[in-house]
């Protein structure tokens, strides 16, 4: 079976998801939290990604990403594969973490976002809703 294509577009915003295999955490301890988020930083850093929130639970991430460039699947490869290989070397396990390609939803910037980051904030582990600062520099 083929994989669907995935639709990428400059300028486009997401809504990105990705859970640990089988259910399993992927963030187990605060120092595997703040992995993935110096990963995020410097990913979406060189490839001018403005990151608007982010929610890590223990068994699966959110991001609400916009992408003025259309690379999307480059970054998020680079993300989960340098992730993968922090987590099972400071683990000393082999595999994969992640259970099948993470899902991007292209969202709308109106109303969608809003109502994303109010359901987000309720109900997250770790969850940063960005200012306007912040996302400009993340």
């Amino acid at each position: 079976m083929v994989r669907p294509i995935r639709l990428e577009f400059p300028n486009a915003l997401y809504h990105v998801m990705s859970r640990g295999n089988g259910g399993e955490d992927i963030f187990v301890e605060d120092g595997d939290r703040q992995v993935f988020l110096d990963l995020l930083a410097e990913l979406f850093t060189r490839h001018d990604v403005i990151c608007y929130a982010y929610c890590l639970m223990d068994n699966h991430y959110h991001l609400l990403v916009e992408t003025p460039k259309a690379n999307l699947s480059q970054i998020m490869r680079r993300l989960n594969g340098r992730y993968t290989r922090f987590f099972n070397k400071t683990r000393r396990r082999m595999g994969h973490i992640f259970q099948g390609r993470y899902k991007a939803i292209i969202v709308q910037k109106d109303s969608y976002l809003l109502e994303l980051c109010k359901h987000r904030s309720k109900s997250a582990d770790i969850c940063q809703i960005l200012s306007q600062a912040d996302f400009l520099h993340f």
